[in-house]
């Protein structure tokens, strides 16, 4: 099989939703660790722009958004399934639900407890990516209706786990826990040293989930450098896909479109559409470090324009 290049960094929260995923299906899996802020030299070329981490390479396919690299990793892998025969939607519909609101919920409270000890690049850098002036002082300010959302959101999580299952869908792990663990982890780690901190405090079936995600690890991350990633992408030759020439969009294969996440980041990415599903949108391009490369995108919470 072909090995799985996650590029990330160690404290990018969503990255550790794709590592926790690696644990609970026991996966080896090639690192390679990239800037937390831009410049990303090494990564632009594979992604043709897009700035978020992590970012999934599976030879000269590279997968934006965690959406997506879920789904591709699952795809490789389908032992310890992400997705439950018969609650495929109802897994991915939750993730979704926590990605974008429990999410930057918790980031909230974390920049609000942290912004000011934070170097002044990494304020720059993030006031770029989100349109919106990183202000410690706001932030911290703001922390307490964040808390009070967090713990709101957090306590329906709690309920699910009321009637003794495990974890959020019943007896297995899923898809669903991968995405509430980011926000989970992200609370404990950076404020709380790895321990439950408020609003988790107050959620103890859920502190005790978080902990027995914990307990399944990383998989088993291998180094590599950007330039081997690089070599990789251009040495091999993208997977076969197709655009349903019926589909609702109106898209067509071979127009050339640009595509831009809806909320933050908002970098467009452009190239020729060779890839239209339900669930995805896959580009063409050409780059001189990278060869040719198909880099795809998840229809939801991205926006298409012609290029």
């Amino acid at each position: 099989m072909t090995d799985l290049i996650l590029h990330h960094y160690p404290t990018s929260p969503f990255s550790e939703k794709v590592r926790i995923a690696f644990g609970l299906k026991r996966l080896g899996w090639k690192s390679v660790t990239i800037p937390n802020i831009m410049p990303k030299p090494d990564l632009m070329p594979l992604t043709g722009g897009y700035r978020k981490t992590p970012v999934l390479q599976v030879g000269a396919d590279i997968y934006c958004d965690t959406q997506l690299i879920m789904l591709e990793i699952e795809k490789h892998a389908p032992a310890s399934p992400l997705l439950p025969a018969g609650r495929e939607g109802e897994a991915r519909a939750l993730a979704m639900w926590i990605d974008r609101n429990i999410f930057w919920a918790a980031v909230g409270v974390v920049m609000g407890g942290i912004g000011d000890k934070l170097p002044e690049a990494f304020q720059k850098d993030r006031s770029e990516f989100s349109g919106r002036s990183f202000d410690p002082a706001k932030l911290k300010a703001a922390a307490p209706v964040a808390l009070q959302q967090t713990y709101a959101q957090l306590v329906l999580a709690e309920e699910m786990l009321r009637d003794g299952r495990a974890y959020l869908l019943g007896a297995e792990p899923t898809l669903a826990d991968c995405a509430l663990y980011n926000p989970v982890w992200f609370l404990k780690e950076r404020l709380g040293g790895g321990k439950a901190v408020a609003p988790l405090d107050r959620l103890p079936l859920l502190a005790a989930w978080s902990d027995r995600m914990k307990a399944f690890g990383n998989g088993t991350p291998t180094e590599m450098t950007a330039a081997d990633a690089l070599a990789v992408a251009k040495s091999a030759t993208a997977a076969a896909c197709s655009v349903d020439p019926a589909d609702p969009s109106g898209l067509k294969a071979g127009q050339k479109i640009a595509i831009t996440p809806d909320d933050t980041g908002k970098v467009p990415v452009t190239g020729t559409l060779v890839g239209l599903t339900p669930d995805r949108l896959s580009i063409s391009r050409t780059d001189e470090r990278a060869g040719e490369i198909v880099v795809h995108f998840p229809r939801a919470g991205f926006i298409v324009t012609p290029a």
